[in-house]
């Protein structure tokens, strides 16, 4: 699925024009990504919780030259299921 597809659905369910709905979507998208930013967690009630999670500074090997390299700490993005979902998706 992509977020034409998401678009499209939420087009069907809620009615008006197809950029009212890619509007909704957008600012939906947008608030989850802006709460991320703020290391915010970002919880959805019977679908999963977002968070920002820090990951350190680190070496790991080039496996193509077996050399080590410094790898940047970073924050990346998480995402966990909740129990529900999981059930839903057996």
């Amino acid at each position: 699925m992509k977020k034409t597809d998401i678009i499209d659905i939420v087009h069907e369910k809620i009615g008006g024009t197809k950029k009212q709905a890619e509007e909704t979507v957008d600012v939906i998208f947008g608030a989850i990504t802006d709460s991320l930013k703020k290391r915010d967690k970002v919880s959805i009630s019977d679908f999963g919780i977002f968070d920002a999670k820090h990951r350190k500074a680190r070496k790991a090997r080039n496996p193509r030259t077996g050399a080590m390299v410094d790898v940047p700490a970073t924050t990346v993005p998480k995402f966990r299921a909740s129990r529900f979902l999981k059930d839903a998706v057996k």
